[in-house]
């Protein structure tokens, strides 16, 4: 009699790890438009200082920078994080005034 526990506990572990992949597909570089044309202004439209902790002169070689690249640049991860949200809704696109946006303030207590 065939039974679905039976026929999992004769598998071997390392199938199941087939249906798992590192590989991840390549994501598109978007077309530079408007003001933007280097990733410097791009940089610079997202704010934050933002042109100043990264430096990649070439378009295609910044947008497969990765979450690694940046913090292997020594980039803070609010800033890391803040860049690869830009930079993915600048790949779905949407206009640079919509989403970019100052750093929330500082909590004040009792003040």
């Amino acid at each position: 009699m065939f039974s679905l526990q039976h026929s999992l506990r004769q598998t071997p572990c390392g199938w199941s790890r087939l249906v798992h992949s590192t590989a991840t597909a390549p994501r598109p570089i978007p077309e530079p438009r408007g003001k933007i044309a280097t990733p410097q202004d791009f940089l610079k439209a997202i704010g934050r200082n933002s042109e100043k902790r990264v430096s990649i002169d070439s378009w295609e070689a910044f947008w497969r920078v990765t979450g690694w690249d940046l913090k292997s640049a020594s980039v803070p991860i609010r800033d890391r994080r803040y860049i690869l949200w830009c930079m993915e809704k600048f790949r779905q696109d949407l206009p640079i005034e919509q989403f970019a946006h100052e750093p929330k303030p500082k909590k004040k207590i009792r003040g």
